[in-house]
């Protein structure tokens, strides 16, 4: 009897769930890979790509070429014969003015401000974010609206009283000057990346630690800190790209000892001596680009994450 039983029970299921397997598939019906919001879409970053991608291919190409082969005239045209003379030259041998080193020189230097640039303004930012979002001060909202406004004021407006100023003072000209300038530049959108970071992490943390007893660099160091690592790659992106290509500071700033490898580049690129050597010039603009390219392609994933927890709160 009780075999009888489930016997019914079963058919009953079956004729139950029989009409609406008769209704056909459900769900949401799957896209043709050929449609047409597809075929814009990859359409469309082909070509953005394509923009970006076919400059980088002739530079790379005609700085593996001779000067005979790039007088052909073809510049999409692989090399038909590799050479790196032009790669050996920009790095050690093209002369800029009376200093025939190539850019070896502007490299160590921009080492020498890229290097504590960084460091300084990332350091003072984060400190200064962290305050915001969470030992709040009287003054502390006229303090960050002043970071604002210094953000989006024009370096060209700041360059000529900012010469006097390192005049006066006696570092005009020299490197301790320029890693001072860019600290400076780099502070104010820093601190709005930090504060907006350390705003969107939880509140209760931040509480909990002060139940404890934890005071303001204990909480900032050893837990602010160990979580907060997507925020700082996006503040050494930031910094590094920016210091690194800038060519206004660079010229204003320094000495033609102590240029940066942009102000090298510039001076090799334009300079009227001799042959016009395009092989030369493109191996140099690699060259002074790669540190750039460098530090994004290893920390990319980093920097996307950060900027969207950065994004999140204001």
């Amino acid at each position: 009897m009780a075999n009888i039983g489930t016997l019914n029970t079963t058919a009953a299921g079956i004729d139950a769930v029989a009409p609406r397997l008769g209704d056909g598939p459900s769900g949401p019906k799957p896209r043709p890979r050929l449609s047409a919001r597809n075929i814009i879409l990859y359409g469309t970053l082909t070509v953005a790509a394509l923009y970006y991608l076919l400059p980088l291919y002739v530079m790379v190409v005609t700085s593996l070429k001779g000067m005979p082969e790039i007088r052909l005239g073809n510049i999409f045209s692989p090399p038909m014969e590799i050479t790196f003379q032009p790669w050996v030259k920009a790095w050690a041998e093209a002369c800029t003015g009376l200093n025939c080193d190539g850019l070896s020189r502007g490299f160590w230097n921009s080492v020498r401000i890229t290097v504590p640039s960084v460091i300084i303004s990332i350091a003072i930012a984060s400190v200064n974010g962290y305050a915001l979002a969470n030992w709040r001060f009287k003054g502390s909202e006229l303090f960050f609206s002043i970071l604002i406004i210094g953000a989006f004021i024009p370096y060209q407006v700041m360059i000529y009283p900012i010469v006097i100023i390192l005049r006066e003072i006696g570092i005009y000209g020299t490197l301790t000057g320029l890693v001072i300038v860019h600290s400076i530049f780099g502070m104010p959108i820093l601190t709005l990346l930090f504060r907006n970071y350390f705003v969107s992490l939880p509140e209760e943390l931040f509480k909990a630690a002060r139940v404890d007893g934890a005071g303001f660099w204990q909480i900032f160091l050893k837990i602010m800190m160990p979580m907060s690592l997507p925020i700082f790659v996006v503040a050494m992106i930031l910094q590094v790209t920016g210091i690194w290509n800038d060519f206004l500071f660079g010229v204003v700033f320094t000495r033609p000892d102590t240029y940066p490898m942009t102000v090298q580049l510039n001076n090799i690129v334009n300079s009227v001596q001799g042959v016009k050597e395009y092989n030369v010039n493109m191996a140099a603009t690699i060259l002074t680009g790669l540190v750039p390219l460098i530090v994004y392609f290893v920390s990319g994933r980093l920097f996307v994450r950060g900027i969207a927890a950065g994004a999140v709160k204001g």
